[in-house]
């Protein structure tokens, strides 16, 4: 793994623009950054999905730890949500998509940060527009994504296996350009896959009190909804009680037993249940025990909103909205910097399975929103251009 500069496409804000990047510059600095690449080795790639599918699994033994247990304490689940929660994981509905966060210097084992398996973002720039970049300034190179297929045949096996029987999905978001992208790229894939998508705000849902359904603005039935929201705050909603009490009426898309794997609490849990597993780190909810370095982490935080770097010569914070939440204590690694900036792979699971990367570099070892997304490739040692 090398960073390597390059010269931007003259006209690259066109054309990402083109492909729904609206968002490309932020506060005059560019977020999608192609003035930048990565380069990995082939063995690197194959090292990364395999991290990713272990991982991935790991997770769902965790989830059904907690279910087992009981266990939603240790991760603030309020008590209306666990039964519901339980139903879901045994009905084993759909679970399209998630991103990990990965901390590798090319040469140490990959190491999970933390798990985006309710709300990721950055779909757009892993799926589309840095696989646009390399077909347009690298040909003969390829790129571990497929991401985009994935979706695809996601989408289409859950209308073969009748997880949509109306063959209608609608989705939302909050009225944020990065949110809607990512959710117009759910749809796209789902339209791609033969289904009826429809978009709508979240104001835009309305609740049947005679059907006991969520409706759309003509009154018909919300069948499947794909929500680009946390769970967390869909349940503090004045409509969380009837959420609770229509689930099994309407396909969430992400379901809700992935409250579970959104929260950080979940980290410590890992921990235990696999000590000295080689793509974890060690990780607390009761304190940093003999951690010399660690980090800070709310519960339900976001985008880098109140983690906290302690110990060594300095300590290193960033601010947010999540102050109030629990926290919990990771073992800190550190991201590898090149040329000032320190980068975090972003490796996302479609339906259980490693299906691409993205790479985004920050100033400081703490990734936050304004993060700059950096396009990666690499060179396959026997030949063929196929991911």
């Amino acid at each position: 793994m090398r960073r390597e500069v390059i010269v931007p496409r003259t006209d690259w804000t066109t054309r990402v623009e083109r492909l729904g990047l609206t968002f490309h510059t932020v506060d005059g600095q560019p977020y999608w950054n192609e003035s930048a690449v990565y380069r990995f080795e082939e063995s690197e790639i194959t090292a990364i999905e395999e991290a990713t599918n272990e991982v991935y699994l790991r997770c769902l033994d965790a989830v059904e730890w907690v279910i087992q247990n009981r266990a939603y304490d240790r991760l603030g689940i309020p008590e209306a949500a666990r039964d519901v929660i339980e139903q879901a994981w045994e009905k084993d509905p759909p679970a399209i998509y998630g991103r990990f966060d990965f901390a590798y210097d090319g040469t140490a084992a990959y190491k999970m940060l933390e798990f985006n398996a309710d709300t990721p973002t950055s779909l757009l720039e892993a799926a589309v527009v840095q696989w646009h970049w390399l077909q347009e300034t690298r040909p003969d190179a390829d790129q571990f994504n497929s991401i985009w297929e994935g979706l695809v045949a996601k989408w289409r096996s859950l209308q073969d296996e009748g997880y949509l029987p109306t063959g209608h999905v609608h989705f939302t978001c909050v009225d944020h350009p990065e949110d809607l992208m990512t959710t117009m790229v759910m749809l796209d894939t789902a339209r791609e896959a033969g289904l009826g998508v429809e978009i709508l705000g979240l104001r835009q849902i309305g609740w049947d009190e005679d059907h006991r359904v969520f409706v759309d603005p003509r009154r018909e039935r919300i069948h499947t909804m794909f929500k680009l929201y946390p769970w967390e705050l869909m349940l503090r909603d004045n409509f969380g009680p009837y959420l609770l009490e229509s689930y099994s009426r309407t396909q969430w898309i992400e379901p809700i037993w992935k409250m579970i794997l959104s929260n950080k609490g979940i980290l410590p849990i890992l921990w235990e249940m696999f000590p000295g597993h080689p793509n974890l780190l060690p990780a607390y909810a009761d304190g940093p025990r003999d951690l010399d370095r660690y980090v800070e982490k709310p519960f339900l935080g976001r985008e880098g909103a109140n983690v906290t770097i302690r110990g060594g010569h300095e300590t290193v914070s960033q601010g947010g909205p999540y102050g109030d939440d629990r926290v919990i204590y990771q073992a800190y690694q550190p991201l590898p910097v090149y040329d000032g900036n320190h980068a975090v792979i972003g490796s996302w699971v479609i339906d259980g399975e490693a299906r691409g990367i993205g790479i985004r570099e920050s100033d400081g070892p703490i990734t936050g929103d304004l993060a700059r997304f950096v396009p990666h490739y690499f060179l396959r040692e026997s030949g063929g251009n196929e991911c």
